[in-house]
């Protein structure tokens, strides 16, 4: 979650089959980040993390309460309305001219500024096997981060995979100079944030949990740029995007993953792709990783 190129120097060089340089975590970036601690969350998500959405909210929390629950298992008499149906075909909507205001109003922590180019990354505990690391991105992957209000954001496995070895070369044990930590480079001040926002308790330095924190991470942004420039149409399929950068959801969350949401969305601002390189690569990477065959 970082914006910047050549960070982890040698060390993931020879993994990427694009030959570029490898980038660090999702926001950071070679801009500002609007925050540099972690922010306290004073509202109640609306959604929480599909492992935690059978659970009955404490009657204390009344924040929790009001976002509602996953639906109970006892069975009920009286059938509840269908959701509205979910677009799993068909064009994608053009992003519009100007964005909508955001549909969520907590924002993550924005960028630290770039570390020295001369600064080279630490290594702290055990490196995670290539299975191991595969094994925590798929069941990453596979899990539903908005069970409520969008149950149809799915974060494609190859996204997962192709981001994790553009930020780290799968490395679990990696600690950039900038702050961004294991498998998806994740900022500890933003994985502060999701766990408030999500009522969770991921751990940043285990590499299950850094899994979780990078696809959660991917799945906030697909909402909060799907709401405000793509008419909430959630998909993240490759054949939805042109040749033009912009021109597509799945472009926009690799964009914002690496510079952080305020680079790329911003209310009553056009879409922008601030650093074509890292979505080009990361593009790339999702059909021709060797990270792809373990």
């Amino acid at each position: 979650m970082r914006g910047r190129t050549g960070r982890l120097g040698a060390v993931v060089l020879a993994g990427l089959l694009l030959g570029g340089t490898m980038v660090g975590c999702a926001d950071r970036g070679e801009r500002p980040r609007d925050e540099a601690a972690p922010v306290a969350v004073t509202e109640a998500p609306t959604d929480a993390p599909d492992d935690e959405a059978a659970v009955e909210p404490s009657p204390s929390v009344t924040g929790v309460a009001s976002m509602g629950v996953a639906p109970s298992r006892t069975a009920s008499p009286t059938p509840r309305p269908t959701k509205k149906p979910t677009r799993t075909s068909g064009p994608a909507p053009k992003p519009r001219a100007v964005a909508k205001p955001p549909t969520e109003t907590k924002v993550p922590p924005a960028p630290p500024k770039p570390a020295p180019s001369s600064c080279k990354p630490s290594y702290k505990g055990t490196q995670a096997t290539r299975a191991e690391a595969k094994a925590a991105l798929a069941d990453a992957a596979a899990r539903t981060y908005w069970p409520t209000s969008a149950p149809e954001i799915k974060i494609p496995l190859d996204l997962v995979k192709a981001t994790a070895w553009q930020e780290s070369g799968w490395q679990s044990n990696i600690y950039a100079c900038d702050g961004g930590v294991g498998l998806m480079q994740v900022m500890p001040a933003t994985a502060t944030w999701m766990n408030q926002r999500f009522e969770q308790s991921y751990e940043i330095d285990d590499y299950r949990d850094n899994a979780y924190l990078g696809a959660n991470y991917l799945a906030w942004l697909t909402k909060y740029i799907g709401d405000m420039y793509f008419e909430s149409d959630f998909r993240l399929d490759a054949g939805l995007c042109t040749a033009e950068l912009d021109s597509c959801l799945l472009n926009a969350v690799i964009s914002a993953y690496n510079f952080g949401h305020g680079a790329v969305a911003q209310e009553g601002e056009p879409l922008r792709i601030p650093n074509p390189s890292y979505v080009r690569n990361v593009r790339a990477l999702m059909t021709e990783c060797v990270c792809l065959g373990y």
